[in-house]
């Protein structure tokens, strides 16, 4: 005979078990309703570094953005030499460095002054952000679209063609970037402009986003064709060709939304590097030059005057870093949300 105490804790049981297999059915529901991309949004909400990463990527846009709004309302620009205006007479002291503590730090100058012009460094990291982020994007749209299109041409079709481009995609990695960098960028601006005359500020961006995109896509291109190598022969493409599907239309429906995560997640690692490497050209003079504000003649201003204003490189610097350190970051956040088995 049961008792009534065995009586309740099995009906509690059987109401535990029910209502487990209740909550159970329903998430196992809720998981096969939603799509690749909801699943990828889920986890990535979940992951507090990617999220705080992607603030600060985003806040790091707006504010390039809205450089020319916050200069106005800030009253002051990157270009007017402060020290020479009637109104700061004391700006830099005897030694044409600023007089004030920290760099020349003051309700006026928020990020303090620059040592021998006087301007406001502020405002010249405004604009020299606006003038990195947004040319790096640009250049990394290029690299990826040019490294997709020659991998998945190459891995699809295989042969010959896959075998030249193999071979065009190793001889430009044969050149060293740097040094390229260097040689190139003064003989792109020569073809065009006379060596008596001033180079225009917007061919040296154009010039500088062909040479970069000229060296950036074939990392791009050999990871999306080792991709499709592994896809080509897989049974969801050979069924796609039995069926009569063209080959367009397997390369675009088949293929490309199976390698969209590593694109992506290369894109992420290669826009910071891409930034840097503007910097770079800038600061060994073959990038931007006075008076176009940037990120790279910055440190290049700061390399000199370091021992006298360290605290003139210190905005930048942090700017730099904190940018790219995030951006490195959202990129291993968003591998993560794709593949969740790669999760660190």
């Amino acid at each position: 005979m049961t008792s009534p105490i065995e009586t309740e804790g099995a009906e509690a049981s059987v109401a535990l078990d029910e209502e487990t297999a209740t909550k159970t059915d329903a998430a196992g529901m809720e998981a096969t309703g939603r799509s690749p991309g909801q699943l990828m949004w889920a986890r990535f909400k979940r992951d507090r570094t990617g999220v705080i990463s992607a603030f600060v990527v985003i806040f790091f846009f707006v504010i390039a953005a809205l450089a020319p709004v916050i200069s106005a309302l800030y009253g002051k620009d990157p270009y007017t030499l402060y020290a020479q205006e009637p109104d700061y007479p004391f700006l830099l002291d005897d030694f044409a460095m600023p007089s004030g503590d920290f760099g020349g730090i003051s309700s006026d100058f928020w990020f303090g002054v620059e040592p021998n012009l006087g301007r406001d460094v502020f405002t010249m990291l405004l604009y020299g952000m606006r003038t990195s982020l947004y040319m790096a994007l640009v250049v990394t749209l290029f690299s990826v679209l040019t490294g997709v299109v020659v991998g998945m041409v190459g891995g699809y079709f295989g042969g010959k063609v896959d075998y030249w481009l193999g071979r065009i995609t190793d001889f430009f990695l044969s050149f060293p970037n740097q040094l390229f960098f260097i040689a190139f960028m003064p003989i792109v601006t020569a073809l065009f402009v006379s060596p008596t005359d001033e180079t225009p500020t917007y061919l040296r961006a154009v010039a500088i986003i062909l040479v970069m995109w000229f060296l950036g896509w074939m990392g791009m291109a050999r990871l999306v064709r080792s991709s499709v190598l592994s896809l080509r022969e897989r049974e969801f493409v050979e069924a796609a060709k039995v069926s009569g599907a063209s080959r367009w239309r397997i390369v675009r429906k088949e293929i490309l939304p199976n390698i969209v995560t590593p694109i992506l997640v290369q894109g992420t690692y290669l826009l910071p590097s891409s930034i840097l490497s503007i910097a770079f050209l800038s600061f060994v003079g073959v990038g931007f030059v006075e008076p176009t504000p940037d990120w790279g003649r910055m440190f290049a201003i700061g390399s000199e005057i370091y021992e006298q204003d360290p605290a003139f490189m210190f905005f930048p610097g942090v700017a730099m870093v904190v940018f790219v350190l995030c951006f490195n970051l959202l990129g291993d956040s968003v591998r993560d949300a794709f593949d969740p088995k790669t999760g660190r």
